[in-house]
């Protein structure tokens, strides 16, 4: 039997819109705790709001953007998104103070928020069912290769001229994100019929979030609590090792493991159960995160980068296939809306929480507690999710087995 066709112009216009806003994303997030530091002489214990106060903005606009999407259609909320995400990024070169930086910082995260909500409902359609764990790995792959681009553009260019070109590569990201929802052709959805029970207007909670993509979301907070250690102070981390040089390769080495990885994982995906694919990665990523506390060389950094991007590369994509899997198609917004309304609360209250911990611990101790969240993680999907697809996997079995 013949596959359906995953690489179409739409799939492509719709991941590298989101490659675009992940890597201003990522860029950002490694280089404004340098900028706050070194040009607005901000404390140690501000930097983690520069995170917070983003992710916080984008949390409270994703559940609207979900709900949007049923009513506007996914590619006018996706477009809105992007436009405000332009507006933000000018607004970078002309900052000289903390607090008009965490205004901001306010305003590009509600556009993040929208951007992101609406690139994830609309691959979700693009892509074929019988392929959706293969093709949410490849997706995933565009917001991975962000996670090395970002930060690597980002560290070299503040290492080697300056914040203000830093600012500008995030301006011509942005106008490339904009361009790209422009030529994506995608059906707008129409409203929710009252015909029949499944696609009955939600009301109340379930207007904004997807009871059925719960759980996995869980699971997903507490996995990014603990990657927000990396994304957030790693770059400062190590500055105060001594390893500055090995910091720009540090997500170089994290994508090139990743992307050797991916060929395998999603197809394994699809073919064995997600179980088969997540237990290993979340172990990877603890194992990855230990070694950020430990490390007192540039080799043992760049090996746990290589675990970090692995594991974490590989659950973000898996866990967004399971939210969009539970839902009805035209819930699938909503669906990942509620997934990324817990990963980005997980992610902003670990910088948040994780820098307090950094100035009384230090960074080491810091790795170190992060290293033992992300294995609870194994235990928190266990329960909330990996015992019950493990049950349905057999089910499934015997039935094939039994036809």
């Amino acid at each position: 039997m013949q596959k359906s066709k995953l690489w179409t112009k739409d799939f492509l216009a719709v991941s590298l819109t989101s490659f675009f806003v992940f890597v201003i994303f990522y860029m950002l997030t490694v280089t404004l705790p340098l900028f706050a530091t070194d040009e607005l002489h901000a404390s140690k214990q501000s930097l983690g709001l520069i995170v917070t106060i983003f992710l916080v903005s984008g949390i409270v606009f994703r559940p609207l953007a979900g709900k949007w999407m049923t009513t506007l259609g996914q590619k006018k909320v996706l477009l809105i998104g992007v436009l405000i995400f332009l507006i933000g990024s000018i607004l970078y070169m002309n900052i000289h103070s903390l607090s008009a930086l965490l205004l901001l910082r306010v305003l590009h995260g509600i556009g993040f928020g929208m951007s992101t909500t609406a690139t994830g409902a609309i691959v979700a359609n693009v892509i074929p069912e019988q392929r959706k764990g293969e093709g949410m790995g490849y997706y995933a792959t565009f917001m991975n290769l962000a996670m090395v681009v970002g930060p690597f553009v980002g560290l070299t260019l503040t290492n080697s001229l300056s914040h203000t070109a830093v600012f500008t590569v995030a301006v011509v990201s942005s106008v490339l994100a904009v361009l790209c929802s422009l030529v994506l052709r995608v059906p707008e959805v129409q409203p929710a019929s009252s015909t029949t029970a499944e696609m009955k207007p939600a009301k109340g909670f379930a207007a904004f979030f997807e009871y059925r993509s719960l759980a996995i979301s869980v699971a997903g907070l507490v996995v990014a609590f603990s990657y927000a250690s990396v994304i957030s102070f790693v770059s400062i981390y190590a500055k105060e090792m001594g390893f500055t040089q090995a910091s720009s390769f540090f997500f170089v080495v994290y994508a090139v493991c990743l992307l050797a990885s991916r060929p395998f994982t999603g197809k394994w995906f699809d073919q064995y159960g997600e179980n088969s694919v997540v237990y290993p990665s979340i172990l990877s990523l603890a194992i990855g995160i230990f070694l950020l506390s430990q490390a007192t060389t540039s080799w043992v950094f760049l090996l746990a980068g290589a675990l970090i991007g692995l594991g974490f590369g590989t659950i973000t994509s898996s866990f967004q296939s399971i939210a969009v899997k539970k839902a009805s198609p035209h819930r699938r917004g909503v669906a990942t809306a509620t997934f990324f309304v817990f990963f980005d609360s997980g992610m902003g209250l670990g910088s948040l929480l994780l820098g307090i911990l950094a100035t009384a611990a230090g960074y080491k101790g810091m790795y170190m507690f992060c290293s033992i969240i992300a294995l609870l993680a194994i235990a928190v999907y266990l329960v909330l999710h990996g015992r019950k697809s493990q049950k349905q996997r057999i089910i499934s079995q015997n039935e094939s087995l039994g036809k």
